[in-house]
């Protein structure tokens, strides 16, 4: 029969978590501690442990490093331990992840993106792009070329004035009327959205 093994303090209290424990330490100030062991990290070689006085009073958590310990005695064993060798896991189960939601989001985003880059124009002036917005807010608008079209029926050239839009063949003079009045009031009220 060989030697009893030896384990090592931070294993033993890596196997303690939850177990009311006393700690003898080296501490001047706290001597001995005795709670409940809350955690012992092995990164950064830290235990903590939980101390009450009263059990109305809430517990108070000492942090201490292992080598500030010269040793441990096991008080009484984590109650839901029941005859298991070690403590239940206390992580919390993995939820699944809607993946078939997050992918309808991202399309929904990269669609909503894709239609606000295709309603900017590099190739025309601030002026014009803000016009193009200003109308876009009230009218249906979109870009063909240098060109905005308007209700798929008034197209409006450079410079962009109201006696530069033009109807398309059967449109209703009240629209083409109405879309030059936009484009004559858009740059007074885009001043007065400046100010």
């Amino acid at each position: 029969m060989g030697p009893p093994s030896i384990v090592s303090l931070e294993n033993a209290l890596a196997g303690a978590i939850g177990a009311r424990i006393r700690l003898q330490t080296t501490l001047p100030s706290q001597s001995t501690l005795e709670g409940t062991l809350f955690t012992a990290c092995p990164i950064t070689n830290l235990v903590a442990i939980a101390t009450t006085t009263s059990s109305s009073t809430p517990p108070t958590h000492h942090i201490l490093p292992v080598s500030a310990i010269q040793s441990f005695t096991l008080i009484s064993a984590h109650p839901a331990l029941n005859g298991f060798a070690s403590p239940p896991s206390t992580t919390p189960a993995l939820s699944t992840v809607p993946t078939a939601a997050l992918l309808a989001r991202a399309d929904t985003a990269v669609a909503r993106l894709k239609e606000a880059a295709s309603r900017k124009n590099r190739s025309v002036g601030k002026e014009a792009q803000d016009l193009f917005d200003g109308i876009g807010r009230t009218l249906p608008t979109r870009w063909d070329g240098n060109n905005m079209v308007v209700m798929d029926s008034v197209v409006i050239s450079a410079p962009y004035r109201g006696e530069d839009c033009r109807a398309s063949h059967g449109v209703q003079p009240q629209t083409l009327s109405r879309v030059r009045k936009v484009v004559s009031l858009q740059p007074y009220l885009l001043c007065s959205l400046r100010l």
